[in-house]
């Protein structure tokens, strides 16, 4: 084939896998593939080219996972060096203080295919790089990449101190990867004595233990609805259920709110939100329970009333065969805050489940609504943080709903 001079083997794939690849998405399954001329190695880089021989693009590919195939660029002029990766690191970090100015304290700094380093997450927590590495060709050349992010931030003025690898996750051995976590050793940098930082969002400090917390550490892609909540606290009482690490609470405290209760079913998340409370000097505005939210609604005494509920629940769902399910546990817990709130109340729900996709929650928001004897009057419907940008010919990256409603 016409690309042979290049060094990589060349696969053929589906016509099926060809106009997905021309519509933008990045991935090639099992099953796609045809043809093959050279020889495969997992990890390692294959052109790929339609049933007529078109170039289509090059990917990292894998036998062990059911995406064989993940497209990293679609110039067959690249050359995949380190100029080519620093290229890569550079646009990221160049998007992400276009679209986040000088909020660069906490933000993601690579999404993934959206930046198109396919299963490669890395999370800013004031001077700390936390990563997430899930596909082997990223694993395979993290010893380039990881060295470049540190050096072009730090260059930018941005002191960081240390890489953690949180590699401590089950769908790494999707890849043929095992699991694993700790300090990425960068030559002549000293690794951090702590596994723990505080970061700085929308002006609340966070403890972030990046060793133990949820996913890399702390949740950025809410970052901006949490300032949208904010500005709709003043007076109020709040409500934040699934609290987590205290976020959202906090945010309805920054903006004015009355009392905020954070409720979370993790004695752990409890007791972190406590100490971030105490952190910021918020602690006489609220008060906290450890409980579950499907146990707390429905038996909410008479004399605690809110008029202000917040769902921030983790997935539901993560995958299609359980959207069912999901839907009616999304249901449940709208239904009991819409009947919860009075007229003129407040409701911050959302959806972080890519298969909840937008109609779905749309749908379950009004069943619910129905059910409750209530209207909906829609004051914002948002999404993630633009450092988590989404393409559109990637639906795995939008994922994440957000909607604020006035009870009518």
């Amino acid at each position: 084939m016409a690309l042979k001079n290049r060094g990589l083997a060349v696969v053929e794939i589906s016509h099926k896998a060809e106009v997905s690849l021309l519509s933008g998405h990045p991935w090639v399954y099992d099953g796609e593939l045809r043809n093959i001329d050279g020889t495969l190695a997992d990890g390692e880089l294959v052109d790929v080219v339609s049933g007529k021989g078109r170039y289509l693009g090059t990917g990292f590919y894998n036998s062990n996972s059911k995406i064989r195939i993940r497209i990293i660029s679609t110039n067959a002029n690249d050359k995949f060096d380190t100029a080519f990766f620093e290229r890569r690191v550079r646009y990221a970090w160049n998007y992400r203080k276009t679209v986040m100015g000088s909020d660069l304290n906490c933000c993601r700094v690579i999404f993934g295919e959206a930046d198109t380093f396919p299963g490669l997450t890395v999370d800013k927590f004031n001077d700390i790089l936390v990563t997430q590495t899930l596909s082997l060709g990223i694993e395979k050349r993290k010893d380039v990449i990881f060295p470049l992010l540190y050096r072009v931030l730090n260059e930018d003025g941005m002191e960081i101190k240390g890489i953690y690898e949180r590699n401590d996750v089950a769908i790494r051995k999707l890849e043929g990867l095992e699991e694993n976590k700790g300090f990425y050793r960068l030559n002549g940098v000293t690794v951090p004595d702590s596994t723990s930082t505080v970061i700085t969002e929308n002006g609340i400090k966070y403890n972030v233990d990046f060793e133990n917390g949820q996913k890399t550490g702390f949740f950025l892609d809410q970052k901006y609805n949490r300032l949208a909540v904010s500005k709709l606290a003043k007076g109020k009482k709040v409500l934040d259920c699934f609290t987590h690490t205290g976020s959202f609470a906090f945010n309805a405290v920054m903006g004015g709110a009355e009392h905020v209760c954070a409720v979370d079913i993790s004695e752990d998340a409890i007791e972190m939100t406590k100490r971030n409370a105490e952190l910021n000097g918020f602690t006489d505005k609220m008060s906290f329970k450890a409980v579950n939210v499907f146990d707390l609604l429905p038996n909410m005494p008479k004399d605690e009333k809110y008029d202000f509920i917040i769902l921030d629940p983790p997935a539901f769902t993560k995958s299609r065969s359980t959207v069912d399910s999901a839907m009616r546990g999304y249901k449940e817990i709208n239904l009991r805050a819409m009947k919860l709130l009075p007229r003129g109340g407040y409701l911050a729900t959302c959806s972080c489940s890519h298969f909840m996709h937008d109609d779905l929650f749309r749908k379950m928001l009004k069943s619910a609504a129905f059910d409750a004897h209530v209207s909906l009057r829609q004051i914002e419907a948002r999404q993630q943080a633009p450092d988590h940008p989404i393409l559109w010919n990637v639906p795995e990256t939008d994922y994440l709903k957000f909607y604020l409603f006035q009870i009518v």
